[in-house]
């Protein structure tokens, strides 16, 4: 019995989920979707964040002027560049997925609540409005 105890002990203190999930897996360099961007995941404190840190038109035409967050809905961020913005922020680590975390599309300006899930060595997540039923996924691939 004291070992059952124990063990359940350690189980609760690690950073693995019930599923067996490291909170610590989606840490690195994720490809997403379209293939023309690079998000850094990293953690600060208990948090997993990701921020922008290549992509296929961060610049204007000249090759060194970096783009503008010209599409954010709110006017102070909107003279942010895009290279090394925040995509992701605020995910804390829960029974298998990263919740309660906001992601940002560059490419609409607009900013989703979100989770995210490790599947087949895929990163899935989802963002939505209120429902997490009535989102949408989008899936980033490991890029190191």
């Amino acid at each position: 019995m004291k070992i059952l105890l124990i063990s359940a002990s350690l189980l609760l203190l690690s950073d693995k989920s019930t599923f067996g999930q490291n909170a610590d897996a989606i840490l690195g360099v994720w490809l997403n979707a379209d293939k023309d961007g690079k998000i850094q995941i990293y953690k600060s404190g208990n948090e997993y964040f990701g921020k922008l840190i290549w992509g296929k038109n961060l610049y204007e035409s000249d090759g060194k002027t970096p783009k503008k967050d010209v599409k954010n809905s709110d006017a102070t961020l909107k003279g942010r560049p895009l290279l090394n913005m925040p995509i992701l922020e605020h995910y804390v680590f829960q029974k298998g997925e990263w919740r309660n975390g906001k992601v940002y599309d560059p490419k609409s300006g607009k900013t989703y609540d979100s989770v995210m899930k490790l599947k087949d060595g895929k990163l899935e997540i989802r963002g939505y409005i209120k429902v997490v039923t009535f989102g949408k996924t989008t899936v980033w691939t490991k890029a190191d």
